[in-house]
């Protein structure tokens, strides 16, 4: 064909143009894309860089052949839905043959579009095929996936779904790669959302994307993706997408759901929901209030009751509530009372929540979670030093209710996560060294996971930095909790990261494991089981270098699936390699559950596992309470006991 020619002219794709009222089927659809971030964005922008910016969109969806009609007479559109994972120290994905979490953000996303699917909000003659990949347990293949859309007639629109601050550089990646492969890109999730609700300026990693033509949403999707797959079906996805100011009602909005394919590639064929969102405290390491709200907003009972059943003819009744705070979900008893009447109707189902320190405080909250079938559940504890928490902003959280706490979840027959974070600013290695002591020693929690302190993008305490120009690692990957990404003033950055190491060590010794797996027994709850929690969260951190929340079963490294920046090694040499990485931790992992077995059987062979009992069990008030390390260990410790006895005091003084 010769270039300039009739033939070639004609199919060459129209460029894009900034949206006219004639792009929109109503004023109010107009008037609404006026008023949005986004048309402001376009507006203000000179025109020709809007075309150049969008010539590579152009190219895949402004051509102007149909797509081709199917033998079902329809046409077909492609979602496809990825979670990105984010990269090791090596540069590899971190990948499992069995991921341990799913993810909520994707059965989120997918419920919504399984909706929007089965309006045919794009018309009757075109199918919408969704396609959902979490890359913790399954291999992104972009050629293979821009082969299929291609086959289709290369109408798609590709969601890197509920994108954290350290998965944005891969999924930053892959999205560069898939507009490669003339395929519109649309990048949400906490990270873009907490720097735009945040942060002045838009950061340079936000601008990249732009850059590639890459869209970005902030906010919640309920009830705008019909509108995000309608323009991307025109070729004309706007470059921002920001709804973080209009937080949607969750009622009665299609509940978050995964295909049993996809849960089954997660450990325990676990799947998510989040009954509601959003939490009324304000601690400055949080990002969910600044994107969520602080806000309440929940589910109905039946709308929770119609995704677990739906889980149920699935053959999947274990879920994990995402909440961040389900303690303050304001229709908590409503939906455990409907979670209480399936289980009476013979539904076996196994739940897990995060809850705060003040949840044992809720009249019938906890009791109610043992009947709704919660086994286990994740408290902030964060700290035992009260000036840490003073700090962070983490008033709701007192030393004095810690135990009364645990044993409480402990009485209702749940076993307890508590999450501790290392790099509070009075922090050193020593002070760590103690806190954990007194905490094996004198608090019943049962599995402890440790965090480094760090300044995630969408939270006040990354804002603060960011706005005295504190220098911070500019290596997102990096913002997983488990690397250093900033200085400290009482530890040098090797301190911290040996400290957090070390820390595991000191809790999961084997003196612990046993003290842990008796109280198991004293209070009800199966050894057998709370042995493979504690190995559970021991192992993938000496074994594989990763916190447990991000491990699973058999690391998946695929040779070509490497960062870019380092070298794609020779088959050779990555082979070899990775099956001797393969042999020495399963080889390590069997020697430490053989050790972990061998504590269990001391403590199983205990005749009488019911009179156990030891500091930590004691019960709250009892005699001598005063003199516990937790109160006494430091000053702040003292001050802080003695206000509360003051105003105790002063309440019972009172009558109030």
């Amino acid at each position: 064909m010769i270039v300039g020619s009739p033939e070639s002219i004609k199919s060459q794709p129209k460029l894009p143009r900034v949206l006219t009222r004639e792009d929109f089927d109503s004023d109010e659809e107009f008037a609404r894309y006026q008023s949005s971030e986004a048309g402001e964005w376009v507006s203000t922008q000179n025109r020709e860089e809007q075309r150049q910016g969008w010539e590579e969109s152009a190219l895949q969806t402004i051509h102007e052949n149909r797509l081709p009609i199917r033998k079902n007479g329809r046409r077909r559109f492609h979602l496809l839905l990825i979670k990105p994972s984010h990269y090791d120290d090596a540069g590899y994905v971190i990948q499992w043959l069995r991921s341990s979490l799913p993810s909520n953000s994707l059965a989120a996303v997918y419920g919504i579009a399984r909706d929007a699917a089965a309006r045919k909000v794009l018309g009757e003659d075109i199918e919408i095929r969704i396609r959902t990949l979490d890359e913790t347990n399954s291999r992104v293949d972009v050629k293979r996936l821009a082969r299929a859309v291609r086959r289709d007639g290369g109408k798609a629109l590709v969601g890197l779904v509920g994108v954290q601050s350290n998965q944005y550089p891969r999924a930053l990646d892959l999205g560069r790669r898939f507009r490669a492969a003339a395929l519109p890109v649309v990048i949400g999730g906490f990270h873009v959302s907490g720097c735009l609700a945040m942060l002045e300026a838009m950061p340079v990693e936000l601008r990249e994307a732009l850059d590639l033509g890459i869209s970005l949403f902030a906010g919640e999707l309920e009830g705008r993706l019909d509108d995000l797959l309608r323009d991307a079906a025109r070729g004309q996805l706007r470059p921002v997408y920001d709804f973080l100011s209009d937080l949607p009602d969750l009622r009665g909005t299609p509940a978050p759901y995964l295909p049993p394919d996809r849960v089954r590639l997660t450990m325990g064929k676990r799947a998510s929901f989040d009954a509601g969102r959003g939490c009324p405290y304000l601690c400055s390491f949080c990002t969910i209030i600044n994107v969520q709200g602080r806000k309440s907003r929940h589910r109905t009972a039946d709308d929770v009751e119609r995704l677990v059943r739906t889980g149920a003819q699935d053959g999947i009744t274990n879920f994990f509530i995402t909440d961040d705070n389900f303690a303050r979900n304001r229709n908590w008893e409503a939906i455990f009372d409907r979670l209480i009447a399936l289980r009476a109707s013979g539904m076996e189902l196994r739940l897990v929540t995060q809850v705060d320190t003040q949840s044992h405080r809720i009249p019938g909250f906890i009791e109610k979670a043992g009947k709704a079938g919660v086994t286990r559940t994740f408290i902030g504890m964060e700290s035992i030093n009260p000036d840490a928490l003073k700090g962070a902003r983490k008033g709701q959280n007192k030393i004095t209710d810690y135990r009364a706490l645990l044993q409480a979840w402990h009485r209702a027959g749940v076993l307890t996560y508590a999450g501790y974070i290392l790099g509070f600013p009075n922090d050193t290695p020593q002070s760590i060294r103690r806190d954990i002591e007194i905490i094996k020693r004198e608090l019943p929690v049962d599995i402890l996971e440790f965090f480094v302190l760090t300044p995630l993008p969408g939270s006040q305490d990354h804002q603060r930095l960011v706005e005295q120009g504190v220098p911070l690692d500019p290596d997102l990957n990096n913002y997983d909790t488990q690397h250093v990404t900033m200085d400290h003033p009482r530890m040098s950055k090797a301190e911290w990261e040996g400290i957090y190491r070390e820390a595991w060590d000191l809790y999961y010794t084997e003196a612990h494991v046993a003290t842990v797996l008796r109280r198991a027994r004293a209070w009800g709850y199966d050894p057998e089981n709370m042995m493979a929690k504690l190995f559970a969260f021991h192992a993938p951190v000496v074994h594989e270098g990763m916190h447990p929340l991000e491990g699973g079963l058999i690391r998946r490294k695929v040779r070509r699936d490497r960062r870019p920046g380092f070298p794609i090694e020779n088959p050779l040499v990555f082979y070899p390699k990775l099956a001797w990485e393969h042999l020495n931790k399963f080889t390590g992992a069997f020697r430490m559950h053989r050790r972990y077995r061998r504590i269990l059987a001391r403590v199983l062979a205990d005749p009488d596992p019911e009179a156990y009992t030891d500091i930590a069990m004691a019960p709250v008030g009892q005699s001598g309470e005063d003199r516990l390390a937790l109160f006494t260990a430091t000053d702040s410790a003292q001050e802080f006991v003695n206000k509360q006895r003051a105003f105790a005091a002063k309440r019972v003084k009172t009558g109030a």
